[in-house]
Formats: structure tokens, sequence, C-alpha cells
């Protein structure tokens, strides 16, 4: 059961955000209604509507703030992986599944609540900024492959992104896939290595 956060702090717009995290770690983001948010924040439901116009609205402030989060996290692993082009890369990739994990509710909000990022300029926004950092890590890692043969960074991240969020789902919180007989992390390296190689920026195993 989600836990009850209570309004106490004077800023009822974040209580709400805090209340709907944890209603969507617990129900998914389609499975809570507004009342029940205010309930959980200690107000009124008529009081969610001097902040969010509906529960969408409430889900994409979650989401943008997830997004933000998110970036912040991809960015610090990219510079963290410095001056390895490859390093950073790889940290990116591994930022996106320890986001997952301990940001469950933020997660939910921005990939499986059906919303579009550019429900706001804000999400918007936040959402681009956490992409290009994965853009500007492909783009960094394939610069001495000539141009002819180089694939787009778009493509790239998005390849890396879309493998992420697989061993997220499948792997990494228990559902369809269940548990696998390895660590998300060790599958996730591993993908990230036979992709790379594939496209010639890892030397071959012998």
């Amino acid at each position: 059961m989600p836990k009850k956060r209570g309004y106490h702090h004077g800023n009822l717009r974040q209580a709400l955000v805090d209340a709907a995290l944890d209603l969507i770690d617990a129900k998914g983001p389609q499975g809570f209604t507004l009342s029940e948010a205010a309930k959980a924040a200690g107000v009124t439901p008529a009081a969610v509507y001097r902040h969010f116009q509906g529960r969408e609205d409430l889900i994409a402030e979650v989401a943008r703030q997830g997004f933000e989060i998110f970036a912040d996290l991809m960015e610090f692993a990219f510079d963290k992986g410095q001056p390895s082009a490859l390093a950073s890369f790889e940290a990116t990739g591994r930022a996106y599944l320890a986001f997952a994990m301990k940001y469950p509710g933020h997660y939910k909000a921005m990939f499986e609540s059906g919303l579009s990022v550019n429900r706001t300029p804000e999400l918007a926004a936040a959402a681009t900024r956490s992409k290009l950092v994965l853009e500007r890590a492909a783009q960094e890692l394939s610069e001495h492959i000539p141009p002819e043969k180089r694939p787009p960074a778009q493509m790239v991240s998005a390849h890396i992104w879309s493998m992420s969020h697989g061993v997220v789902e499948l792997y990494a919180r228990g559902v369809p896939g269940g548990r696998a007989p390895f660590p998300p992390e060790d599958l996730l390296e591993t993908g990230i290595g036979i992709y790379l190689r594939g496209l010639g920026l890892l030397p071959r195993d012998e």
C-alpha cells in the first residue's frame, strides 16, 4: 500500500506529486484517481484543481520531474566516464537501468502512462535533454568511423535505449520475463558489447 506522506510542508503542488508517485508505484499510472491523490496528500479533492486540471496533468508533472532526474543522472554518468568515449557510452546505459530501479514511480509515469512527452513544453524539454545525452555519447563513440560507414548517432542511441528499456521491462522489475539467469546489469553490458562489435566500434573477440 502507498504510504501517506501528507500535506505538511506548505507546498501543495509537490505534496500531490509525492502522493501520485506512491500511488503510481503501487497501482500504475492509470490505477488511481485524483481523489485518491488528494486523500494521500491530506487535502480535499477540490484543492487539487488549484494546481492540476486533471489526473493526466498530475502524471505529466511526475513524468517531467522524472525526466529531469533522469537527465541529471545521464549527464553525471557521461561526465564520469570521460575521457573515454566508450566508458561514457556504457555508463549512460547503466544509468538508465539504475534510474528505473531507484525511481519506479517516475519511470512508470514517463514510459508507461501513455502520455505524450509533448503534452507540455516543460515535459518535452526535459525528455529531450535526457535523450541528447545518449546521442552525444553515441556521437563521440563513433567519430573514428569513416563518415560513409558511420551510423547516425540518433539511431545508435535509439538502439541502446531500446535495449536498456527491454532489460528493465523484462528482467529488472519482475514483470513478463521474470528473473533472468544473469543480473540485469550483465545482460545490458554484454548486449551493448555485442551491438558495438557489430558496428565495428569494438574489436571482435579472437
